[in-house]
């Protein structure tokens, strides 16, 4: 059970031989990690961007259909989204006061000034920002958004995130240099996705 447990956590780093003990299953497993990732705030640590770039990097080697893996985690990344945001509607301001147990008010409050200052685009930037990408569309129905705007920027950046790094699996990840090292360019694209948000927190704790 624990050997799973890490497997599922750490499925970017296991995904070649989890493909080969669960064969078709492996869809339904992305799936579930791409959909609790982005819809709930206690699963930040799950992997997302390094995971979709793997997949596609498979997809390209002919181990996973790709068409079928841009449907399945465009659905999983855009209905967790929706369920991240009714459940921010419904429970947030216990979050905003540190009332909700494994949800850090410091990443809601950092996730709120982030949506303030860029409006419903954060639901889009955030895609590609771990840990806000959890918190946006929970800060979002915290907010009060209108679904209706909210479903247009969630599936926007739903669709551009799972296509973006699915594509650049497919395209690069199978060039002898990166397959090589895998697990250094892994890191790589965990690190240029934190360094935005690292840079406005800093900036932020410049202003104070």
């Amino acid at each position: 059970m624990i050997d799973f447990i890490n497997i599922f956590l750490h499925l970017d780093q296991y995904l070649g031989s989890v493909l080969k003990e669960y064969g078709i299953w492996v869809y339904l497993i992305l799936f579930l990690i791409i959909f609790l990732e982005t819809g709930l705030v206690v699963a930040p640590f799950l992997p997302g961007d390094s995971l979709i770039f793997l997949a596609g990097a498979f997809s390209a080697i002919g181990s996973l259909n790709i068409a079928l893996l841009f449907i399945l985690l465009t659905v999983a990344a855009i209905s967790g989204d929706t369920l991240n945001y009714y459940i921010g509607r419904h429970f947030g301001r216990k979050a905003l006061q540190g009332k909700i147990p494994y949800v850090k008010k410091d990443h809601v409050d950092k996730a709120y000034d982030f949506y303030k200052r860029h409006g419903g685009k954060t639901i889009v930037i955030a895609r590609f920002l771990p840990l806000i990408r959890t918190f946006a569309p929970f800060v979002a129905g915290i907010a009060r958004m209108k679904y209706r705007n909210f479903a247009f920027y969630n599936v926007s950046g739903g669709v551009l995130w799972v296509l973006s790094f699915l594509s650049l699996g497919y395209y690069l990840g199978n060039i002898p240099f990166i397959k090589d090292n895998i697990e250094i360019v892994i890191v790589a694209i965990i690190l240029a996705s934190i360094l935005p948000a690292a840079a406005g927190f800093l900036k932020a704790r410049k202003r104070t």
